[in-house]
């Protein structure tokens, strides 16, 4: 489909590949499904054609292109025809992904003092971060493939005894993308197919959260889905290695919106499940007594 005219057309604001919102291959837009979070999060995969939000998850394509366009479903299919959207949609292609070697970004090391300052800023303890969840920290330059993993934490995922994948945090708060994954055709399972959390030590009941840092200030008991949306996978995960969760995402119309969605999921499964939606901050944020606070409320 070509998203770019389309978009030039009907003069909807884009980037495109060199803007620091916009990755290589993709045109990203501003997403009319989670308005409130301002940025180009909507995503065009130029090579997959596919959309995808990099906050509320994928969309279908002749639906976004409605919201986008604000026109009814019918005559959305009858503008965009000329742009190759509906040859698009009879076809059955097949994604081919390459699978490379798994590996971390170059010149990835232990925790250095800049790493630790950030860590230390965010009321967290490095030492014991170092040790119970293995993290590393980039240098100043720092690649993988075509991405830059420059002055970032490295968050290794640990699955069933494995290092599978990792995820990335920017520590200068000036790159666009707070955090950056493995590529996926690195990945030796897809984190999006596992959860992030220290499976040895999971009980009965544990705490579902967005992402790692929520994990660190909670504890052992908390698990992460790597974002709000979740996946099919993540769901079977869940439902097989607790009887009860507490989903705790953060206070924003999106995320509860996908909480009740998981717990729904979940409930069909049999979990016995609370979504908690009075918190003012997300659990990353909290202070060390803060979070022993809640996990005092929730696991009694």
């Amino acid at each position: 489909m070509d998203i770019v005219r389309l978009y030039q057309d009907f003069s909807i604001t884009h980037k495109t590949e060199g803007h620091k919102h916009c990755r290589p291959g993709f045109v990203n837009t501003v997403c009319p499904f989670c308005t409130g979070n301002p940025g180009f999060h909507l995503s065009y995969n130029l090579n997959d054609n596919y959309f995808v939000c990099w906050r509320c998850g994928w969309h279908p394509p002749v639906g976004t292109i409605s919201k986008l366009l604000k026109m009814p479903i019918a005559e959305t299919y009858h503008v965009i025809k000329q742009y190759g959207i509906l040859s698009y949609l009879t076809q059955t292609k097949k994604v081919d992904l390459k699978k490379k070697r798994f590996k971390l970004p170059s010149n990835t090391e232990p925790l250095q003092e800049r790493h630790k300052n950030y860590l230390e800023k965010r009321g967290f303890d490095p030492t014991q971060l170092e040790k119970e969840w293995n993290l590393l920290g980039t240098s100043i330059f720092s690649r993988l493939d075509s991405l830059s993993y420059k002055s970032r934490i490295i968050i290794p995922f640990t699955w069933n005894g494995e290092v599978v994948s990792f995820d990335s945090r920017d520590i200068t708060n000036h790159h666009p993308y707070k955090y950056m994954a493995c590529p996926k055709e690195r990945e030796l399972i897809e984190h999006k197919r596992i959860l992030y959390g220290n499976q040895e030590k999971w009980k009965e009941t544990g705490i579902c959260v967005e992402g790692p840092t929520d994990v660190w200030r909670l504890g052992p008991t908390a698990f992460a889905t790597s974002g709000i949306k979740f996946t099919t996978k993540q769901v079977e995960i869940i439902a097989t290695s607790f009887k009860r969760v507490f989903i705790v995402f953060d206070n924003d119309r999106q995320a509860q919106k996908q909480a009740k969605l998981l717990a729904a999921d979940l409930r069909f499964r049999g979990v016995d499940v609370y979504i908690v939606d009075d918190i003012e901050e997300d659990p990353g944020s909290m202070t060390n007594k803060e979070a022993k606070y809640l996990i005092k409320c929730l696991i009694k």
